[in-house]
């Protein structure tokens, strides 16, 4: 058989992950490979980190990517934090809460959940009086779920952990780069992001920061492997148990990130080349300028879709800005609206997951998606879409709708590119 060269088809790629990534990322994928211990490179590494801090807005000394998807990240901080039989409160209100649950039971953990129904979000009091009642050493919570589109306070909860000596650990994977998060000012202490939403990056690196709460007890549990620890690694006395996976230990990735520059894995140098150029990205254009582009854009396709007698999933008031839920209409198939979208306008919506599966359309505005011409053409798209299939939308409206919203534009042409 022979095989001919890879070509893909042209996609406008509207789902809550992945988006399309940058062509100025996709470029500096393209920019020749050098070795992961040469001095150009571990340049180009503490550059990440920096950039990092200011994405995450934090001071923190410990802010790098995990090589794997987002979800890596997620196990890769609480693999680290978990000892057999602690105590960990996880607020569930969407699908991506009971991952954070499942990650924690399969590492020991004594695992308390609250529940909301999907599309709600707790009210910060709700978790602080589950805390105080349970006295869990984690709280791990989901920023913006994009199962649900919906988007949970933290700033509270971050402040009541600190004041009873309880880590807060965030999944922030659907809101780094869109959405504004506070790290230090929220008082997290650790946080996970992703590449391959907001930030406009091939999937593959997880982002973390943690502060010296979290180092603190990386040095109680701390072990350098065998074939490279040194005789004052092995002289180290731990009070905490070995982390339970090598790969996703974050005492030696911290090792890996330092000056030490202690061997762990072989760095995936293109995309840490990649994850510089998306940060550097976000940086130029203004981390302000970046998120009320997200809720121009937001605002845009929410005219429209209601505009053509649709209905959003949720409370208004809770939605996260970078994912849009739309109720199907009763009689559409919702899967074939998708097919035929994605077949004959190259345009990609998404369903969900769980209780919500076949009844909302997910449409993400992430990062480089989130672009005049995708809003666009996604409602036109939607609309033929849903006349083909017999259901009768307010025609035309949708887009008179959304260019309104663009005619009332406050902000520079610019940034609505």
């Amino acid at each position: 058989m022979r095989y001919t060269e890879l070509v893909t088809p042209v996609r406008t790629i509207m789902t809550p992950g992945p988006v399309e990534v940058d062509p100025r990322v996709l470029r500096a994928m393209s920019i020749p490979i050098i070795g992961q211990f040469d001095p150009a490179f571990t340049a180009i590494m503490d550059e990440v980190m920096s950039m990092l801090r200011a994405v995450f807005q934090s001071k923190n000394q410990w802010a790098y990517p995990v090589d794997g998807t987002s979800r890596s990240g997620n196990e890769a901080v609480l693999c680290s934090m978990i000892e057999q039989g602690d105590k960990v409160l996880i607020p569930i209100f969407g699908r991506f809460g009971h991952l954070l649950a499942e990650i924690c039971r399969r590492h020991g953990a004594e695992v308390h959940t609250i529940e909301c129904a999907w599309g709600e979000v707790f009210d910060p009091d709700e978790v602080i009086a589950a805390m105080k009642r349970i006295s869990p050493k984690i709280v791990a919570i989901v920023h913006g779920e994009t199962s649900t589109g919906c988007i949970q306070p933290l700033k509270e909860i971050g402040y009541a952990c600190r004041a009873h000596d309880c880590l807060l650990i965030v999944d922030a994977v659907a809101t780094i780069g869109g959405v504004d998060v506070r790290v230090d000012e929220w008082m997290i202490d650790a946080l996970i992001g992703g590449t391959q939403k907001c930030l406009s990056v091939p999937s593959g690196l997880a982002p973390i920061t943690y502060n010296d709460r979290i180092e603190a007890i990386l040095q109680k549990r701390k072990k350098v492997e065998e074939g490279i620890e040194t005789e004052l690694d092995r002289a180290n006395i731990r009070s905490g148990t070995v982390i339970g996976s090598n790969y996703f230990d974050l005492s030696m990735l911290q090792d890996y990130w330092s000056p030490r520059r202690l061997n762990h894995h072989t760095e995936a140098t293109s995309m840490i080349y990649a994850l510089r150029e998306g940060l550097r990205l976000v940086l130029e254009e203004g981390l302000e300028e970046r998120f009320n582009r997200h809720k121009w854009h937001e605002k845009a396709l929410v005219a429209g879709i209601e505009a053509m007698g649709l209905s959003l999933f949720g409370r208004k008031e809770q939605k996260l800005a970078t994912v849009t839920c739309v109720k199907i209409p009763p009689g559409v198939d919702g899967e074939s609206v998708r097919s035929m979208m994605l077949k004959e306008f190259g345009v990609e919506i998404a369903s969900s997951f769980g209780p919500l599966h076949g009844k909302i359309w997910r449409i993400g505005t992430m990062g480089y998606s989130c672009r005049k011409e995708n809003i666009l053409l996604v409602l036109a798209a939607l609309e033929a879409t849903l006349v083909w299939h017999g259901f009768a939308p307010n025609r035309g409206e949708a887009l008179q709708a959304a260019l309104n919203c663009y005619q009332e534009n406050p902000m520079n042409e610019k940034s609505l590119l």
